[in-house]
């Protein structure tokens, strides 16, 4: 049996693990339906890939500015080349400098160049009368037709010069710790056609 004592305090306790209990739902309740920090756990979300984003945006803009340039560097080759009425290996080789600097500040490493001059014949068939690439070499056979010449320049008896610039570009900030170098990295190519501007032809006495 419980006298009064007994029965007084197991009321008290009985009311107080009440106040608790109310107190841990009022506490669980306001969990639920607080907002506080939302803004920060969002932002821990789409953090990355504003990130992302944003350096995607300044490596398409940097890759953007180097193929202005290489295109630039391509066609000042060729109105440089054009304006000869002879040319030589080192002649040619100097080319390498001129585009070097055309592209700066942009450091191109690995870059190949091929000067080509097209000799188009009576029957407006442009073949390659002479070649040249930065390793000193001949990269295309003397007298094969080249069929990639704009339409518009082939002309019977006419001569043209094509400048092929081909720089490997890597892209160093975007996911550059996640992915190999070879897979980040580009190779942007242009090619100008230029028609000769002394005489007929440009000799080229060593290709």
């Amino acid at each position: 049996m419980f006298d009064n004592a007994n029965l007084t305090a197991l009321k008290v306790a009985a009311r107080r693990f009440g106040l608790h209990a109310a107190d841990r739902l009022i506490t669980f309740k306001r969990l639920v339906i607080s907002k506080d920090g939302a803004g920060a756990v969002e932002f821990a979300f789409l953090a990355p890939i504003l990130l992302a984003l944003y350096l995607s945006s300044f490596e398409v803009t940097v890759g953007i500015n180097l193929s202005r340039k290489i295109s630039k560097s391509a066609g000042a080759i060729a109105d440089i080349v054009t304006q000869q009425d002879s040319v030589k290996k080192s002649f040619l080789s100097t080319m390498l400098d001129a585009a070097a600097s055309n592209l700066a500040p942009y450091e191109p490493q690995g870059m190949t160049m091929r000067i080509t001059g097209i000799k188009i014949d009576a029957s407006s068939t442009p073949k390659v009368f002479w070649s040249w690439d930065q390793a000193g070499g001949r990269p295309y056979i003397v007298g094969s037709t080249v069929n990639d010449v704009p339409g518009d320049l082939i002309s019977p008896d006419s001569f043209i010069v094509k400048t092929e610039i081909n720089v490997p570009h890597t892209m160093l900030l975007f996911l550059s710790a996640t992915v190999q170098s070879e897979a980040r990295t580009l190779n942007i190519k242009k090619t100008y056609y230029y028609r000769q501007r002394l005489g007929t032809e440009i000799v080229c006495s060593d290709c």
